[in-house]
């Protein structure tokens, strides 16, 4: 629980995992019916990109910084226009919305939100953040905890973001069980894991438990920026992705490591278990 993601917030990572996020909930949308969207591991909401743990590593100027020093390309519009529209003094970049800001800008008056988050302060902040919005509902307790608790939701259409700190020797394992139980519950939902790329071998044991979990239409999505730095990419296993959404997501891929400065970065998208 000592992570905390305001040093981080709209590095790469964040640029990939969010741009994905954007995509996957405007296929949400395309149908009138309400959905809901459950974040396990919400953070903050946004995050002050003036702040003194934000500059001390600098680590947005690479990320989201660079992405809008010019225009976006369409596949990455969406997401950049999102971004564009949380800042308080536009063109001026001082804030990142995170996932919850993000597709709080997206949902409809019939659609919903849960965010789970631990950290007492991020949980404080949720909560200030949109206690004025009743499609939002703030909880304080573990998410795992809270997956459980909130599947399947009375919507029954809906996404679920899980994007731990990975602090926790553990994590993987605990994912696959976790997830394993919610979709035991809630079959038909769309789910989102989202892992970084550091070392190849705990990530394959990852993506074979969850080959050999029983789950089916696992789609594996993967940005790798540089092999030369310790964090050198991001990936999201998709559990039920939206019906050919395989080619958008190469298109967004595509377009981001030109767009990040990175004409060199590597993407992947492929089925760990098909339909």
């Amino acid at each position: 629980m000592n992570y905390r993601h305001a040093f981080h917030a709209g590095n790469i990572a964040d640029v990939f995992k969010h741009a994905v996020l954007v995509l996957l909930v405007e296929h949400l949308l395309q149908k009138d019916g309400a959905f809901c969207y459950i974040d396990t591991h919400a953070g903050q909401g946004r995050y002050d990109l003036t702040s003194e743990a934000a500059d001390k590593t600098g680590e947005f100027r690479a990320g989201i910084g660079r992405l809008l020093a010019a225009v976006p390309p369409p596949a990455l519009a969406r997401y950049g226009a999102l971004v564009q529209a949380a800042q308080p003094a536009p063109p001026a970049l001082q804030v990142y919305p995170g996932s919850p800001a993000l597709v709080q800008a997206l949902l409809r008056p019939h659609d919903k939100m849960v965010l789970c988050e631990l950290h007492p302060d991020d949980a404080a902040a949720l909560r200030r953040e949109f206690r004025d919005d009743a499609r939002v509902h703030v909880h304080a307790r573990d998410g795992y905890e809270g997956l459980a608790a909130f599947v399947p939701p009375p919507e029954r259409r809906g996404l679920v973001l899980i994007d731990p700190p990975y602090e926790a020797r553990d994590e993987l394992p605990t994912l696959v069980a976790m997830v394993r139980n919610a979709y035991r519950r809630w079959p038909t939902g769309q789910y989102a894991l989202w892992y970084p790329i550091k070392a190849r071998g705990a990530l394959d044991q990852f993506h074979g438990a969850l080959a050999d979990s029983g789950l089916r239409k696992l789609l594996m999505v993967e940005f790798v920026a540089t092999p030369d730095e310790a964090l050198r990419g991001a990936g999201l296993v998709l559990i039920n992705p939206p019906w050919r959404v395989e080619d958008p997501l190469d298109a967004l891929l595509a377009a981001l490591g030109p767009a990040l400065g990175r004409p060199d970065a590597t993407r992947t998208v492929g089925w760990l278990v098909p339909e």
